[in-house]
């Protein structure tokens, strides 16, 4: 009986296969998580452990790891490593760069420096791999790049370079069995010249490479996304559904593929395609809620609620305004009600005022449904988010929501209480109302003048009943400021109800004595601010008439052409 054993090199050459498979395989899972994380660069070195080990392990066992560069894929002895949409090879590749070598020895911080580096997109303002990678010089990292060649006086034709025979020489020249190797840095002309043939020596010529222009760089990227959305994507749904449709269910393997496609569509930032998907499942779950397929539906949103998901919509937010707000839109609303805590830091964390603005909106239902994590918030040291709180709070209508801005008037920002204000103001409810009037009494004369100013959006003549009622209190009126008592006597002009203009006229008319001169010229020029805030013709009426009575004094008179002026441009429309 005979036995069959394979070949030393054969063996070998599996085990080398094998091993590199395992560093491909963590290197992926790990550069997912760096995705999903982008912010926590803290945690780089923990993702990447796996893969350093799995490196360590190869070179320790059979030295230097060459990985080829093309398109698609970095590849080891045609062994691809990475899946196929990983963006590193394309950029690789369009930068010249055809073999990278990863030699024996590399710490886990080199491995993060060279797993950031390819990472970074050059196409959203990050500088070239080749320039970072030659300003890190990582010590155990070569790599191998060509370029296009040009001479003014040949055309391209008679300046053919064999770069496959280039970089295949380079490549001898670079290995090595001993610790004394030549970096590609200082490889020279005369070390490769010996090997290789058929191709002409270039001297005392200045070769440069042909770069793509902008506008072939924009039409090229124009082009894979119309293939990407076109095409690819549709026809990648059609092959999952079909395989759905045609008797699978495997629940977790189809989630599985699912969860891939969401975290590829929001590395694309498309999340119509995700409220595709969503639809689809829901009209499964539709045809039966209890079987294994009908469960996919809210399976597949509890993965999109997770952390590391919405933390990828944090990012999206953060950087631009999205291509497409209702599907962003659509997207938050199938989130469930445990969700709320998280997209209220992702919108701590925004400063773009539409996106702000949009996931506010979007967490209307969330505050109905958990008011908590929202209540919770408006104690935040932060006034923006606090306003949103507000907002979002006042929106949803929450029981109880003035006792929660109670909360907030209570505080020492200004900023905040006014914002809080003019929210509050929006509301229209006999409850808001009374905590408005409230208001008047403030400690801060700002609040105390908005809160007057707002009044007459509730119920004009209950608001000059109100403001009146202050204005007789000599006790109270008398400690107030100048600005604010011409800010009271505005909100009385801003009611327009016909008791406002009789008591300004009657200001008006007053005939000031020896004693009081001073009380009633001001109090003429508080009804003059009054009129300017009626801004009806009446009132234009009235500022003409104290304009052309020669008997008032001459600050209120000059007060009340500048008034006067303005009340025609608001009433005519005029410049």
């Amino acid at each position: 009986m005979s036995s069959f054993a394979l070949p030393k090199d054969s063996a070998e050459s599996t085990d080398r296969a094998d091993a590199a498979r395992t560093f491909g395989a963590s290197w992926n899972k790990a550069i997912k998580q760096i995705a999903m994380y982008r912010h926590a660069q803290a945690k780089y070195p923990e993702f990447l452990t796996r893969a350093h080990e799995a490196l360590t392990a190869f070179g320790a066992q059979f030295g230097v790891l060459q990985l080829k560069v093309d398109q698609a894929q970095l590849a080891h002895e045609g062994q691809p490593l990475l899946d196929v949409d990983s963006p590193i090879p394309y950029r690789l590749f369009k930068e010249g760069i055809r073999q990278v070598l990863l030699r024996p020895g590399a710490s886990v911080d080199e491995f993060v420096r060279l797993t950031t580096i390819l990472l970074s997109d050059p196409d959203r303002g990050d500088e070239e791999l080749n320039t970072q990678l030659w300003r890190e010089q990582l010590p155990h990292v070569e790599y191998i790049m060509v370029a296009s060649f040009r001479m003014d006086e040949f055309s391209e034709e008679q300046v053919e370079v064999e770069v496959g025979q280039v970089v295949d020489a380079l490549q001898q020249r670079l290995r090595s069995d001993s610790d004394d190797f030549v970096r590609f840095a200082r490889v020279g002309e005369d070390d490769v010249s010996a090997t290789l043939n058929d191709v002409e020596q270039l001297r005392g010529v200045v070769v440069t490479g042909l770069t793509a222009t902008d506008a072939l760089k924009a039409k090229v990227q124009s082009d894979i996304h119309a293939e990407e959305n076109q095409r690819l994507f549709p026809k990648l749904l059609t092959a999952l559904f079909q395989s759905v449709e045609s008797g699978i269910d495997d629940t977790e393997l189809l989630l599985e593929l699912f969860t891939q496609l969401l975290d590829i569509m929001l590395l694309q930032e498309d999340f119509a395609i995700i409220g595709q998907v969503l639809g689809r499942l829901r009209a499964l779950e539709a045809k039966g809620p209890k079987t294994p397929l009908g469960k996919l539906a809210a399976l597949f949103v509890g993965k999109m609620a997770e952390e590391q998901r919405l933390s990828r919509l944090g990012d999206v937010l953060r950087v631009r305004k999205p291509k497409s707000p209702q599907d962003v839109a659509r997207y938050l609303a199938a989130l469930p009600a445990s969700a709320a805590p998280m997209l209220v830091e992702v919108l701590d964390g925004l400063d773009l005022a539409d996106n702000r603005t949009l996931l506010a909106d979007a967490l209307v239902p969330f505050a109905k449904a958990t008011p908590d994590a929202f209540v919770a918030r408006l104690d935040s040291p932060r006034p923006q988010l606090v306003r949103d709180m507000v907002y979002v709070l006042d929106r949803a209508n929450v029981p109880d929501k003035v006792r929660y801005f109670a909360r907030v008037m209570q505080t020492d920002n200004l900023a905040n209480k006014l914002e809080v204000l003019s929210i509050i103001a929006k509301g229209r409810t006999v409850e808001t109302r009374a905590f408005v009037v409230g208001l008047l009494d403030d400690p801060q004369w700002q609040v105390r003048a908005q809160a007057a100013r707002v009044l007459p959006e509730f119920d004009r003549e209950r608001a000059f009943v109100d403001l009146m009622r202050l204005v007789a209190d000599k006790g109270r009126w008398e400690q107030r400021t100048p600005a604010e008592r011409e800010a009271f006597y505005a909100a009385i002009g801003i009611t327009g109800v016909p008791s406002a203009l009789q008591y300004f006229t009657q200001l008006l008319s007053q005939k000031s004595g020896l004693f009081d001169k001073k009380r009633i010229t001001d109090e003429k020029l508080l009804a003059v601010a009054g009129l300017a805030s009626a801004a009806t013709i009446q009132a234009a009426k009235l500022l003409q008439d104290v304009v052309d009575d020669r008997s008032q004094p001459s600050e209120v008179v000059n007060a009340a052409k500048v008034q006067l002026a303005k009340v025609k441009r608001a009433l005519m429309g005029g410049g």
